[in-house]
Order: C-alpha cells, then sequence, then structure tokens
C-alpha cells in the first residue's frame, strides 16, 4: 500500500462510511490489518466473521478470511452466505471461545452501491471493542504500510461444511442454528406455541435485513407464526431500497397494520444487523423506554430469568422508567452513558441482567449485544404467561409504577459552532438554575452526566447535559455527530405521570412543560435558528 488513510477513526460502532470509500484499493484491507496489529495473541486462535448481507459484504468476507490466514489465526467460522446477526456472532464467538468477531455491518443505515458499510471488531467476550482497543486501532491506522494477505480462491459462503486455504480451517455454518437454540433455553416454546395455535397473531417485519431467516426459522417453524405474517424476510443487499430501521417512520407498514381495524394481536420488527426492536401491540405503540422497564418487570416469568434479575441498566438518556422496576425488585439500577460497550463490564461481572437504551435496543446477559429477536420472543413469553394483550400489559404496568411520558427530539445539521455555543451556555448557567421556577416546573438540580464505572474504576465525563425538575421531570440535551453536515442537537424530554386518570394525554401534550423549559433555558430558537425539531421520536 502506497499510503495510510487518515479517516479510519472507529466510532462505537466501528468504522462506517459509502460503499465506494471501501472499495478504494487497500482502504478496507488497510483497516482490517490495522485491527490484527491492535492484538496480542492471535496465533491459532479463532475469529468469528459474518455479516448483515448489505452490499459489498460477500467481497470484504473474502479479504478478511484471507487476511485472517495471513496473519495467523488457526480457524474461522463463517456465516453461511455471509450473513450473521449482530447478536448471533456475540453467540458465537462466546459459545466458541473464539479470539473475537468481525462483524460487517452499517447496522440501521441504508445499504447498496453508494450508500453505508462498515466493519466492527468485537473481543472474547462477544462485546464491542472497548475504547482502549478501538484508539489502538486508530493510532495503527496512522503508520500502516503494509498488510498481509494469502493467496487462494474464494471460499464457497453458500455451502455449509469445513474447508482449509492457508494453513486455516474455514468453517461455514448455518448462521440461525445455535441462536435458535439459545433462544430456547431462554424461553418457554411450547407456552408460545400454545398461544399462537390459540389464535393469537403475530406480526414481523425483518425489512429485508439480516433476521428475516431467523424469523423463519424461529417464529414460523419452530413457533408456528403464520408465514404469511413475517414481512420483508428476504435479507437483500440494499434493503429493497428502504432504510432498515425499526421505528414509526422506516416501519410505518407495520405501524399502520397494527392500528388498522383487522390488526394482529402483536407486531415488532427489527433492523439492518438484527440489533434494534420495534414493539407494538394491538393499538399501542411500546416505546423502547417502557418497553425495557416492562421486560424487566416480566422477565421473571420466562424460564431463562426465572431467578430473577442480578440488575438493570439503562443509557442515561433512555426514560427513568426502569429506574422504579429496579426499586421495588430491590436489585442495582445502572445509568451508563451512551454505548452498549458500556453494559459490557456490568454484564460480564453479574451486575445486571437486562439493559437497554432508547434508541430501540434491548438485551439481556445471555450475549454481549443488543438482541432485537431476544426482545420480541420475550414479548411473546410474556405475553403467553399472562394471557392479556399488549394494551392490557402496558396499562397495567403504568397503573403500577406510573407512566413515564418521554419524547426526543432532533435537531439535525445545526452549524457546529452555534451547537457548541448553545451546550456552553447552558452549562455554564447550572450553577444559578436550583430552584428556578421555569412555567409550572421548578428547577431542582442540573449537571454534567460523568460516568464512574463501578467495575474498573474508569472516568467517562462530558456524557451530556441533565436538569432535574422537582416532581421528577428530566431534560437532557446530547450532541450528536460533527462533520460536514454539522452537528444534531438531541433533546430528551420525560415526565412521570403517578395518576392513572391521567394516562391517556398525547405525548406531546403530556410533557409541553418540559419542552417549554428546554426552549427557555437553552435557548433553542436563538442559538439554531430553528423553530422545531427536524425528528420527533
Amino acid at each position: 500500500m502506497r499510503h495510510p488513510f487518515p479517516d479510519q477513526k472507529p466510532g462505537t460502532s466501528g468504522l462506517r462510511k459509502k460503499v465506494p470509500v471501501f472499495q478504494e484499493p487497500g482502504y478496507t484491507e488497510a483497516f482490517i490489518q490495522s485491527i490484527f496489529d491492535s492484538l496480542e495473541g492471535i496465533e491459532g486462535k479463532t475469529l468469528v466473521i459474518g455479516g448483515d448481507g448489505r452490499f459489498y459484504n460477500r467481497e470484504v468476507i473474502q479479504t478478511a478470511i484471507r487476511m485472517a490466514a495471513a496473519n495467523g489465526f488457526g480457524r474461522v467460522l463463517v456465516g453461511q452466505g455471509g450473513i450473521l446477526s449482530t447478536p448471533a456472532a456475540s453467540h458465537l464467538i462466546r459459545k466458541n471461545k473464539a479470539f473475537g468477531g468481525l462483524i460487517l455491518s452499517a447496522s440501521h443505515n441504508p445499504g447498496g452501491p453508494t450508500e453505508d458499510f462498515g466493519i466492527k471488531y468485537n473481543i472474547s467476550n462477544g462485546g464491542p471493542a472497548p475504547e482502549k482497543i478501538t484508539e489502538a486501532m486508530y493510532a495503527r491506522t496512522q503508520t500502516i504500510d503494509r498488510y498481509l494477505i494469502a493467496d487462494f480462491d474464494d471460499v464457497d459462503l453458500d455451502q455449509t461444511g469445513v474447508f482449509e486455504a492457508g494453513g486455516m480451517a474455514i468453517e461455514v455454518v448455518d448462521p440461525v442454528t445455535d441462536y435458535a437454540e439459545l433462544m430456547e433455553t431462554l424461553f418457554d416454546f411450547d407456552a408460545i406455541r400454545a398461544l399462537v395455535s390459540g389464535g393469537f397473531m403475530v406480526a414481523f417485519d425483518a425489512m429485508h435485513a439480516v433476521t428475516g431467516p431467523y424469523a423463519r426459522e424461529i417464529l414460523v417453524r419452530r413457533l408456528g407464526v403464520d408465514p404469511a405474517l413475517v414481512f420483508n424476510a428476504t435479507p437483500l443487499e440494499d434493503f429493497g431500497g428502504h432504510h432498515p430501521d425499526p421505528n414509526l417512520v422506516h416501519a410505518r407498514m407495520l405501524y399502520d397494520l397494527m392500528m388498522g381495524p383487522d390488526a394482529p394481536d402483536f407486531g415488532a420488527a427489527s433492523d439492518g444487523d438484527g440489533d434494534r426492536n420495534l414493539i407494538i401491540g394491538r393499538n399501542i405503540f411500546v416505546t423502547p423506554s417502557d418497553s425495557l422497564a416492562m421486560l424487566a418487570a416480566n422477565a421473571h416469568l420466562a424460564p431463562g430469568y426465572k431467578g430473577g434479575l442480578k440488575g438493570i441498566a439503562r443509557s442515561m438518556p433512555t426514560s427513568g422508567a426502569a429506574d422504579r422496576v429496579a426499586a421495588k425488585l430491590g436489585v442495582e439500577m445502572h445509568e451508563t452513558p451512551t454505548g452498549w460497550k458500556f453494559f459490557g463490564n456490568l454484564l460480564d461481572a453479574g451486575r445486571c441482567t437486562i439493559c437497554g437504551e432508547e434508541s430501540a435496543g434491548t438485551g439481556s446477559d445471555h450475549v454481549r449485544e443488543k438482541d432485537g429477536l431476544w426482545a420480541v420472543l420475550l414479548w411473546l413469553n410474556i405475553l403467553a404467561v399472562r394471557r392479556q394483550s399488549a394494551l392490557e400489559i402496558v396499562r397495567d404496568h403504568w397503573a403500577e409504577y406510573g407512566r413515564t411520558y418521554y419524547s426526543r427530539h432532533d435537531y439535525e445539521a445545526i452549524e457546529t459552532e452555534n451547537a457548541n455555543r448553545l451546550m456552553a451556555a447552558l452549562e455554564d448557567s447550572f450553577g444559578s438554575l436550583a430552584g428556578r421556577q421555569v412555567g409550572s416546573l421548578t428547577v431542582e438540580k442540573a449537571d454534567s452526566f460523568s460516568y464512574h464505572d463501578p467495575v474498573d474504576g474508569s472516568v467517562s465525563r462530558n456524557q451530556g447535559l441533565r436538569i432535574f425538575f422537582e416532581g421528577g421531570a428530566r431534560l437532557v440535551f446530547r450532541l450528536s455527530g460533527t462533520g460536514t453536515s454539522g452537528a444534531t442537537l438531541r433533546v430528551y424530554m420525560e415526565r412521570h405521570e403517578p395518576d392513572v386518570s391521567r394516562h391517556d394525554q398525547e405525548t406531546q401534550t403530556a410533557l409541553a412543560p418540559v419542552i417549554e423549559a428546554a426552549e427557555t433555558l437553552a435557548g433553542i430558537r436563538k442559538h439554531t435558528g430553528r423553530d422545531a425539531p427536524t425528528v420527533i421520536t
């Protein structure tokens, strides 16, 4: 190779770029070699490789296999057809005691010849590489001047079996079987089958992404779900031209179905690489924050969690609904920065069992990634045992714990300088905020969130600005992403409502005092010139 590439700094979810960038001569090879050069003791070890089936997936897998052989790995496990969901990859790493894994995905981002591609490295616990490793990888990308690659024919990814090439064993495995068997150890498949056979209708939208084969095997073949209600189940390189993000915008077809007159009983969707989820009951959308709380409160109904929870963890911007469950259960509650890697230490140390974040990710200690199908199956297990509708379960939960109204307002592509100025001015005001009256709310306290990891003692500072109000309402401000398109300001708003008679308000109406306080305290309009958010979720 002629030179290093200056733009290979991985984020929490690895390196994500447009496909044409990864297609530049030597670009993909330089990044993979930088990963391998940052690891010690790989000689003879096992590496897991798989992806979400997006455009350029197969080509990069062939490159990664050849490079793994040249760098001394003894065995590679690769998903048939190049397919492997992110949680399934995490499970394969753990089950086979692999050294680590390469996950080729850009998650919920669009796919295609000019769209997104990504490469992420996961460590031996099955979770995303921690910052010390990603920092070492980036440092190596800045000085790398060569890569190692073996010369042998392409591996037939469509044929399972064990092959040998370049002095390395290459095992092409069914991407679904091991994961499906793990799910059967966690959930009562007999109870779910009985529910479905009794006429309970389940709809699932795989969004032409990685979970299609998983849904066919688990939901249809093992649990008896009507295959006509499993939509978009064939993985496509461009996700059918759609955005594989399970939210109310991109999964609108499912939402409309579930809100219609002939709605199935339960609906769900997953994203590009299978780690996010959308939960919709008949006539009820369950927010990710609420879903985390309800899964935690009912997890004991599933065989894998009948012994109870060791603790619950949530990302800081996620609502406090799960905190009330943890308090009632008498278990630890952990509030971490955004990013699944922060849950890894807690899970490994046995400090929490279930964790989640407001951006549609929930999971447990069965793997070290968020897991979309896991959340769907736990919901089905709860529904099968309680024999209530999703709407009844949601209302019962609100009656017991109160309802936490919650929303996120995104202001996209703001001038970076203006976004930074807003955050700095807001933080500068914190010293005088306590006791201030803002409309009908009174500020209790404000801070810049810092996380002290209770396992390794590390500290992560400046993870978002928090404003707490008397009575339990909260505002959070975070900047997400900078670059040529500027920055995205995310404003998270929540308000707890214990009065059951007030649980049927429209969310934005219920949050109106908090929304007003956000503008008053942060001066969003003044600093950004925006009269309204770009996206409301």
